[in-house]
């Protein structure tokens, strides 16, 4: 039996019996037409999921637990502006994976420039409804695009193609791996932010799609920490 999860806001879910959130209402109600009686599992960001049931306009709290899809490793994806549809896979494939938080940048060789509000709210929405479906207890942070090199510094990883040097794998996992646009990162910015205090390193003798990237990032970390396959 398939049981719907939903994130609410942490206020709308307070007590043991609540109305049933405003923001979902349309989903539960008209969508998905669960009648009174059935259970869904509201979660309120914390990591914290709530067992409810349907019971007229109210939901009734069963059961509360942490989520079990939440890693214990916290890992930051500090992706380069892509052009097109391709942050939406970064997004949708990271969270899935288990990323904790996203932060946009912009790199020298990025083709989009900017990041209207509107795309940037999508990206949120992306990331919300990959946590719902992959029974994730909290939603990934979207930041909204900075410079690039206001972000390296002691702690980040910085991707380099066909690094000659030390491989991901090298490395302890780490907190926060940026990965470039579309033609990667310039030999100047990686210089920067090796003096920042940032790690360089390569992923192997293949180059993947700008967008591949974070996925296989991902699974490569979390698979070392425990928190993946």
């Amino acid at each position: 039996m398939t049981i719907h999860r939903f994130f609410v806001d942490a206020q709308a879910a307070v007590g043991d019996r609540f109305p049933l959130p405003a923001g979902i209402e349309h989903q539960v109600r008209r969508v998905l037409r669960l009648a009174d009686g059935e259970p869904l599992t509201l979660l309120i960001g914390d990591g914290i999921e709530l067992d409810c049931r349907l019971d007229g306009g109210d939901c009734v709290v069963e059961a509360r637990r942490a989520s079990a899809g939440e890693p214990g490793h916290r890992l930051t994806i500090v992706q380069a502006l892509l052009k097109g549809d391709g942050l939406e896979d970064v997004i949708r494939q990271g969270t899935e994976l288990g990323v904790a938080a996203f932060r946009l940048v912009v790199a020298e060789r990025c083709v989009a420039r900017e990041l209207s509000p509107r795309k940037l709210d999508r990206l949120r929405a992306i990331a919300r409804e990959s946590a719902e479906q992959s029974e994730r207890g909290v939603v990934p942070a979207v930041d909204g695009p900075v410079p690039l090199d206001s972000v390296p510094g002691p702690g980040l990883v910085m991707l380099a193609e066909r690094h000659d040097g030390r491989r991901l794998g090298d490395l302890p996992p780490p907190k926060a791996v940026a990965i470039g646009p579309e033609g990667g990162f310039t030999p100047a910015e990686l210089e920067r932010a090796a003096a920042a205090g940032a790690e360089l390193a390569g992923l192997g003798p293949r180059i993947l799609r700008s967008r591949t990237v974070a996925g296989a990032v991902a699974a490569a970390v979390l698979s070392r920490t425990g928190d993946f396959a």
